[in-house]
C-alpha cells in the first residue's frame, strides 16, 4: 500500500486510475468554478489559535450528528454515481463508513439501490433525494428508504434547474454516458478499473431504472433524468415531504441566513450548509464563508452541519469552531474510493481524524465539542466582505 498522509496523496491516485470522465465528474464545478475553488481556498483566510501547556490526554473527537454516534463528526455526503468511480462503490463506501463509525449518505442518484446497500451493512445509513415531480415515484422512493431502515432523509434543494458543467458535456457524461472517441480510448487505459467493472451487475442507476415509470433500460433514463427534476420546487412542497418522513429530515443546500430560518420553519431537523460543491451557482460564496451569518440567525435553534470544500481535518475543525455540530466530505471520500476502494474510503477517513485529533490537541482542546470562536484567528471582514 502506497503511503498516505494526506487527502491529496489519494486524489493523485484517483486521477491515475478512474477514467477521465468520472474523474471529471467529482473535480469540477459549475461555470468557471469559482465557487468551487473558493470553497476550499476560503478555509486558508482563517488562522488557528495555538495553545500550550495544557493537559492533552484522554481526547475525544466522539460526537452526534442528526442524533447519531459518530466517531468524528464528519458525515459521507451524497455523491451520485459512486459505483463507476470503483465497481459497486456505494457499498464499498457504506461498509467503510459503518466500519469506522461515521454516518453515510446515498445519493438517489447512485448505481447501487437502496436495497444494495442495505443488504451489505448493518447499521442504518442516511438517504437523500431530490424535489422530484412524481409524487407516485417519490413516495415509493420514501416507502423504500423506511424499509432499509434509513436513519435519516437528507433532502436536496438546490437542484431545481441543473447547473452547467463544462467538462461533464464535452465528456458526454449523461445519464447514461455518451462515450465519444477520446472517452473510449481513455477507457481502454484504465485498465484494473475496467476488469472491476466487468465483474459486476451493477452499472446503472439502481434507484430509477425498473423503478421509475417508464424507465425500464438506461437508454430510457435520459428523458426521464431531463423531465423529473421540478423548477416549481418551493416551502410549501418541501413541508409536503416532511410530512412523508416520520425521522430526523435534514436539509441540504442552504446558503443564506433567510432560506436558514424558512428551514426552521418547515420543520427541519437539521440543515447542511453547502453551494453543492460549487456545482450548482458559479459565483456564490462558499459555504465556510457563509456559515458565520447562518450559524448567528439560526445556530442555537436547528443543527448545523457544514459542506463543500472539505479537504482536512483541519477544515472539519474550522468549520466546527464557527458552530457547526457536523461536516460532510464528499469528494475528499470519492477520491480514496477511486484510488483505493473500500480501503481507500477508510484511508481518507483516517486522515482526516488524525488531522482533526492532533490540530484539536495543539488548539488546547480535549473534546472535539468545546471547539469554538476562541479557537481561531478570523479576519475582520471574513463574513461581511460582501454585503
Amino acid at each position: 500500500m502506497p503511503i498516505i498522509t494526506e487527502i491529496e496523496d489519494l486524489k493523485r491516485l484517483y486521477k491515475r486510475r478512474v477514467p477521465r470522465m468520472f474523474y471529471d465528474y467529482a473535480e469540477t464545478g459549475s461555470w468557471t468554478g469559482q465557487t468551487f475553488r473558493e470553497n476550499s481556498s476560503d478555509f486558508d483566510e482563517i488562522r488557528l489559535r495555538q495553545r500550550v501547556a495544557v493537559d492533552m490526554a484522554g481526547r475525544s473527537t466522539a460526537s452526534q450528528m442528526a442524533g447519531q454516534d459518530c466517531t468524528m463528526p464528519v458525515a459521507l455526503a451524497p455523491v451520485g454515481l459512486c459505483g463507476m468511480q470503483s465497481a459497486d462503490g456505494e457499498i464499498k463506501a457504506a461498509r467503510a463508513a459503518e466500519k469506522f463509525g461515521v454516518p453515510f449518505t446515498l445519493s438517489t442518484m447512485s448505481i447501487c439501490s437502496i436495497e444494495d446497500v442495505a443488504e451489505h451493512t448493518s447499521k442504518p445509513f442516511w438517504f437523500q433525494v431530490y424535489t422530484l415531480k412524481d409524487d407516485d415515484f417519490m413516495r415509493r422512493l420514501f416507502d423504500r428508504a423506511k424499509a432499509a431502515k434509513c436513519s435519516a432523509l437528507v433532502i436536496t434543494v438546490d437542484l431545481q434547474v441543473l447547473g452547467q458543467r463544462h467538462k461533464d458535456l464535452k465528456n458526454g457524461l449523461s445519464a447514461p454516458p455518451k462515450l465519444t472517441p477520446s472517452s473510449i480510448l481513455n477507457l481502454a487505459t484504465k485498465v484494473p478499473w475496467g476488469l472491476e467493472m466487468l465483474q459486476t451487475k451493477r452499472r446503472f442507476f439502481g434507484n430509477i431504472v425498473g423503478h421509475a415509470k417508464g424507465v425500464t433500460n438506461p437508454s430510457s433514463l435520459s428523458t426521464w433524468t431531463a423531465e423529473s427534476f421540478d423548477p416549481s420546487l418551493d416551502w410549501d412542497r418541501i413541508r409536503e415531504f416532511r410530512k412523508w418522513w416520520d425521522g430526523p429530515v435534514i436539509l441540504k443546500g442552504i446558503l443564506d441566513a433567510e432560506d436558514a430560518k424558512k428551514a426552521l420553519d418547515v420543520g427541519a431537523d437539521a440543515i447542511v450548509v453547502s453551494n453543492h460543491g460549487g456545482r450548482q451557482l458559479d459565483g456564490a460564496l462558499s459555504s465556510i464563508r457563509t456559515l458565520p451569518k447562518i450559524m448567528d440567525a439560526v445556530g442555537d435553534k436547528i443543527e448545523v452541519h457544514l459542506d463543500s470544500g472539505i479537504r482536512s481535518g483541519q477544515d472539519v475543525l474550522k468549520a466546527l469552531a464557527l458552530g457547526a455540530k457536523g461536516t460532510m466530505i464528499g469528494r475528499a471520500f470519492v477520491y480514496g474510493l477511486g484510488a483505493m476502494g473500500e480501503a481507500g474510503v477508510t484511508r481518507a477517513l483516517e486522515v482526516i481524524h488524525k488531522e482533526l485529533d492532533i490540530t484539536m490537541a495543539l488548539c488546547g482542546e480535549r473534546n472535539v465539542k468545546d471547539l469554538g470562536r476562541h479557537n481561531l484567528l478570523l479576519p475582520a471582514d471574513f463574513a461581511d466582505r460582501w454585503r
